[in-house]
């Protein structure tokens, strides 16, 4: 039997979308950096299709919902993992040469400073999401340093910190459909006042 759940706007909150697609694919792409297995095409389908495709579209119905950050976090973040299987399989394609490991430290400090830069959205938002960007901009930096000095002690501890980045995002994407559903606090979420 399906609850029905009221809304304001008539229409659905799409952050749940975002955060679990976010969240599903870090997690995956980090079991992978922490050495559990190889890169391999479950990544990349999930990269494209979830942590791609799923967040733009969130993305876009945050912007019917006129949530500026919403739009700018989740469309951003798909189109993110959009590029990065496209870094990974054009060059195996041939249809580009693979970026030098300088230009993937580049491509990676940009995304952390991004996401620092919308860490301080969150400090308006709530505890959860102040907890997955916070942890995403550290994670964006660790890979960052993992690339510039080679360091495979890095990389793997990256991993490890991806891991509990994306759990953290699913936790939150989860706690609010949750929350919303039983119209209490059933997971908590840290609220700012």
């Amino acid at each position: 039997m399906t609850v029905p759940v009221p809304v304001k706007d008539g229409i659905a909150n799409p952050a749940p979308l975002g955060l679990c697609a976010f969240g599903m694919t870090t997690v995956l792409l980090n079991l992978h950096n922490a050495g559990f297995f190889e890169m391999n095409s479950m990544i990349l389908a999930m990269g494209i299709f979830y942590g791609g495709l799923a967040q733009v579209i969130a993305g876009i119905i945050e912007a019917r919902k006129n949530n500026t950050f919403g739009l700018t976090a989740f469309t951003s973040y798909g189109f993110f993992w959009l590029s990065l299987v496209g870094l990974i399989v054009m060059p195996k394609l041939g249809w580009v040469a693979a970026p030098a490991e300088n230009a993937m430290v580049a491509y990676l400090v940009m995304w952390g400073i991004f996401t620092f830069f919308l860490f301080f959205g969150t400090l308006r938002l709530n505890r959860a999401l102040q907890f997955v960007f916070a942890s995403l901009t550290i994670l964006f930096f660790l890979l960052a340093i993992g690339d510039s000095t080679g360091n495979a002690t890095i990389k793997t501890f990256a991993g490890y910190e991806g891991i509990i980045c994306g759990a953290s995002a699913i936790y939150t994407g989860i706690a609010n459909v949750l929350n919303e559903i039983y119209g209490r606090t059933v997971m908590p979420i840290g609220a700012v006042s």
